[in-house]
């Protein structure tokens, strides 16, 4: 019989073998691009979701909006009952893969300053969502 050494493992070690897909909640409340930032607004409340993601007519994410942002574009002097959330996402994403690492995910999420990041498929489809622990 011969004795194997082990080394500790580093409690880090997890985060790196671990993928999104692995710890990513589940989609939550997804609307149309064509909304309007009032009626976003009223989903998020009655959902009690604190984002929405949001999806193109062709029902592929572009991207995530929160109960926050929402606010803070409905008290702007710019806001416009007809204000509709594809005007103000801007461009498509950011996103991840479910197969990125939990690691390279989370660094990405704190250099963009992002509290939640929608997880989408090879054709842009929402998963799910990753969201920092706070």
């Amino acid at each position: 019989m011969t004795l194997v050494q082990m080394q500790p493992r580093s409690p880090h070690a997890d985060l790196v073998l671990r993928t999104v897909d692995d710890a990513m909640e589940a989609a939550g409340p997804q609307v149309c691009d064509d909304m309007t930032v009032e009626v976003a607004l009223a989903v998020t409340a009655s959902s009690r979701a604190d984002r929405l993601l949001v999806c193109d007519e062709d029902g592929l994410c572009t991207g995530l909006i929160t109960r926050e942002r929402l606010s803070a574009i409905r008290d702007s002097a710019a806001y416009t009952d007809q204000l509709r959330l594809r005007d103000v996402l801007g461009d498509r994403g950011p996103f991840t893969s479910p197969m990125t690492t939990i690691t390279e995910a989370e660094h990405a999420m704190r250099y963009r300053e992002l509290t939640a990041l929608p997880v989408v498929d090879e054709q842009g489809s929402a998963l799910g969502v990753l969201a920092l622990a706070r």
